[in-house]
Parts: C-alpha cells; sequence; structure tokens
C-alpha cells in the first residue's frame, strides 16, 4: 500500500495557508485531474481523489487543527484521517464537494454528468449535534460512558420517514423530469461548461409527494428525544472532540442521520497537575526523612498508593519520575501511557518547641550544614576571578 503524502504537500501549500488559498489550491488541482477531462486515466481520478481528501481535512478548521496535532492516526471520529477522515467518502461526494468549490455541480460538457456515470437521487443528510462533557481526572485516566437524553429530528412512525400519507407515494418531479439537477451551459475558458445545481422543486430528490404526511408536513422527521449511550475512550483532553456517527438528527425522507459531536472539558484537580499525558503530584517531606532517608508514599491516579525511596540527602527540588503510572494516549497513539513525575519540597515548621530549637542552632554550627552556603560561595570565586 502506497504512503499517504501530507495534506499540505498534495495540495502545495504551507501549513500557515489562508482558508482561500487552499480552496485555490484545490480549485487548480481539481481541474487538472477531473475524470471528465481525463477519461479513463487512472492516475488523474487518483490524484482527484487524493485532492479532494486533503481538501476535506484542510478547509474544515476543526479537522485541521486535529490533523496539525496528531497527523494521519488523529482523534477525527476517533478513526483518524485515512480515508476523509474515516467517513468514507463517495465519488458522488467528491463531485459534490468539487461542486460547492466551483458554484455548482462542475460537470464537463461531452461527457454526460461525472465520469459518464447515471446520477443518483439525492440522499438528504440530517445535522449534526453538539454536546458538552464535564470528566475529572479518574474518568479521562479509564475512559468512561456517558448517558444522555437527547432532544432532536427522529424518524416519523406516521409514514415510516417518506413524508408521503399512506398510499399516495410520489410521481416525478416536473421540473428535473426525474434527474434532480437542472442544467446550465456557459462558456468558460475550457470550452463549453456545464454547471449542474440541485432542482429547487425535488431538492435533488427527482421525484415529488403526491400528499404529504398530516403529521411531519411532508418531511419524514418529527420532533423527539433518544437516549444516547456515548463511549468517552481513554486518555482524552480539554478541548477534543468525540465524533459520534449516526446519533445526530435524522435526515428528511429516510435520509442518512447526522453525527453528535462530543466536547470535552476538564476538571480541575486537587491532586494531580496534568501536563499532556504526565501527572505531576508534588511530595512534601518532612527534613528528617529529606536528610536521613526513608521511605514516602505516592498516590497515582487509579487510587492506588505506591511506595517511593528517599535517598539520604535528598534536596528540593529533586524529581523523580515513576514510568507508565500518568494517562493512557487516545488509542494508544505514540507511546502508550505518560508518567508520574513526582516533584519533591521540604516541609519546614512555622514554630518550634525549646527543645527542638536548641537542636537546630546546635546543628547549625556545624559545617556539615553549611555545604550550600559554601558552595555557594566558591562558585562566586571561581566566576569573580575568571573576570579579574
Amino acid at each position: 500500500m502506497a504512503q499517504k503524502r501530507d495534506y499540505y504537500e498534495v495540495l502545495g501549500v504551507d501549513k500557515n495557508a489562508s482558508e482561500d488559498d487552499i480552496k485555490k489550491a484545490y480549485r487548480r488541482i481539481a481541474i487538472k485531474y477531473h475524470p471528465d477531462r481525463n477519461p479513463g486515466n487512472k492516475d488523474a481520478e487518483e490524484k482527484f481523489k487524493e485532492a479532494a481528501e486533503a481538501y476535506d481535512v484542510l478547509h474544515d478548521p476543526q479537522k485541521r487543527q486535529q490533523y496539525d496535532q496528531f497527523g494521519f492516526d488523529g482523534p477525527a471520529g476517533m478513526g483518524g484521517f485515512g480515508g476523509f477522515g474515516g467517513g468514507g467518502f463517495s465519488m458522488d461526494d467528491i463531485f459534490s464537494m468539487f461542486g460547492d468549490v466551483f458554484g455548482g455541480r462542475g460537470g464537463f460538457s461531452g461527457f454526460g454528468g461525472f465520469g459518464g456515470g447515471q446520477r443518483q437521487p439525492a440522499q438528504h443528510r440530517g445535522s449534526d449535534l453538539r454536546l458538552k462533557v464535564r470528566l475529572d481526572l479518574q474518568e479521562i485516566a479509564s475512559g468512561v460512558t456517558k448517558k444522555f437524553k437527547v432532544k432532536k429530528d427522529v424518524t416519523c412512525s406516521h409514514c415510516h420517514g417518506t413524508g408521503a400519507e399512506h398510499g399516495s407515494g410520489t410521481e416525478t418531479c416536473p421540473t428535473c423530469h426525474g434527474s434532480g439537477v437542472v442544467t446550465r451551459t456557459t462558456k468558460s475558458l475550457f470550452g463549453m461548461m456545464q454547471t449542474q445545481s440541485v432542482c429547487p422543486t425535488c431538492q435533488g430528490e427527482g421525484t415529488i409527494l403526491k400528499n404529504k404526511c398530516k403529521e411531519c408536513g411532508g418531511k419524514g422527521i418529527v420532533k423527539g428525544e433518544e437516549v444516547v449511550e456515548i463511549n468517552i475512550p481513554a486518555g482524552v483532553a480539554e478541548g477534543m472532540v468525540v465524533n459520534v456517527p449516526g446519533k445526530g438528527n435524522a435526515g428528511i425522507h429516510n435520509g442518512i442521520t447526522g453525527d453528535i459531536q462530543v466536547f470535552i472539558e476538564e476538571e480541575p484537580n486537587d491532586t494531580f497537575i496534568r501536563d499532556g499525558h504526565n501527572l505531576i503530584y508534588n511530595l512534601l517531606l518532612d527534613f528528617p526523612t529529606a536528610a536521613l532517608g526513608g521511605t514516602a508514599e505516592v498516590p497515582t491516579v487509579d487510587g492506588s498508593k505506591l511506595k517511593i525511596k528517599i535517598e539520604p540527602g535528598t534536596q528540593p527540588g529533586k524529581t523523580l519520575r515513576l514510568r507508565d503510572k500518568g494517562l493512557p494516549m487516545v488509542q494508544g497513539y505514540g507511546r502508550e501511557t505518560g508518567d508520574l513525575i513526582v516533584n519533591i519540597s521540604v516541609y519546614v515548621p512555622k514554630t518550634l518547641s525549646k527543645e527542638e530549637k536548641k537542636a537546630l542552632e546546635k546543628m547549625q554550627e556545624s559545617d556539615n550544614f553549611k555545604g550550600d552556603i559554601a558552595t555557594k560561595k566558591s562558585i562566586f570565586d571561581k566566576f569573580r576571578n575568571y573576570f579579574s
């Protein structure tokens, strides 16, 4: 299998390209490799598809941001970007995109529509829904299933989504005569060019209803609600979007159901500081343990505790790294699990008893407790002598 090319490379733009630059680049490549201009040329067809895939990702701000951050293994739909972000685009979808860029359906004259194929009736897609979910660190670490009661468009039970009253059916659209499109011929740089747009009478279906359903008014959908279970994978982060296919609004006339886009919000945690997929824990040691050494307990994100060894003479600011005790990566992208980083601080009591004060004053007289001061003075002397 051939290695996929970077989307920016495919369109010939840099990573700072504007949306207009991306559209212009795609338009140029799409014209060059359009199947109607390259009949039977498989190489041109593949380049046409490749450009459409790149444009599909880069012209969408959300997909582009995730692609820039994660590459082809990004979480768009939690399935990566390969093959139009996992969306399963057909050639009809690509031509529809091509038409959106050019302001029409984009068929060149002399080739019978798109690639010589028969145009299929339009299938309407329901709109997407957006939800926000707020997760704590434990839910992020393990993944979680959330239930939502969602108000949305659902299929009309009276007409079963057809939009037609029982027994009435449909008839051929008088405007487009069943094709679903209306065609206009114009003169262009490439000669005579046919542009097709969706029929305004039947909205691309090629047929119209004889009698509209009395419950849904002919749309095939009504307002309703559904309890939806959404699986949030482990390792997600603030601002990430999890796409749930087929759980959005129903499409009119038994069309394609939209998706639900779940926006992740993260609750602050009192124990850990998150740094990507690493976790930071501030461990406060008492002075005797820091000086003499010993053991200490460190909490983990799953609720258990780990015992760690404290070396004698441990200094404030020292860090210990506990491998694979952090957060998992989304779908195992890169290294599978982050680390737990223990940042050591030493507690200094604010008040002392007489006995404690005497003991510390005695220790203060020892040169062993002046090591840092002597070291700093020695370094300063060396620095001063270097410039003298």
